[in-house]
């Protein structure tokens, strides 16, 4: 068995963004055999500037995966009926464990894109403030003095 990797070279961290844009968490890669602790990453990204920029593209990119999963999960509807067979059953039920797995999954990921990507995936607020016929309002601001 040999260690895990200590010393950054390019394509451990090539491999990494791969895979980050991929969909995988930083936590499985470094799961792996040959690739370097988590610490050793993190560690990597405070020294290495070029990794650094790499892994910030990396991880927003992985919003768009994300993005991509959501439909795929929430088209996926193979587990979301099961059959009952006894004599009280009405045969075809919803399998409401497999429905909120699927809506948790897709919840997690659209949180998660929306902070990884938030001009693309987050919420947008915007507050138009205007007069009856649609023109800006002024806003006066008073200061008053408290001390008297």
């Amino acid at each position: 068995m040999t260690g895990r990797p200590s010393d950054y070279t390019e394509e451990t961290a090539a491999t990494i963004c791969t895979r980050l844009i991929e969909g995988e968490s930083l936590r499985s890669i470094c799961r792996d055999d040959g690739m370097p602790h988590i610490s050793t990453v993190y560690r990597w990204l405070f020294a290495h500037e070029i990794f650094r920029e790499q892994y910030a593209r990396a991880k927003e990119d992985q919003a768009d995966t994300l993005a991509d999963e959501i439909i795929e999960i929430s088209d996926d509807a193979r587990n979301d009926w099961m059959e009952r067979h006894g004599d009280d059953d009405a045969g075809w039920v919803a399998n409401g464990d497999h429905i909120q797995r699927s809506k948790l999954r897709v919840d997690a990921r659209k949180w998660i894109a929306s902070k990884l990507k938030p001009k693309k995936y987050g919420e947008s607020t915007n507050l138009k403030v205007s007069d009856p016929d649609g023109r800006p309002v002024a806003v006066t601001v008073a200061f008053v003095n408290s001390s008297s």
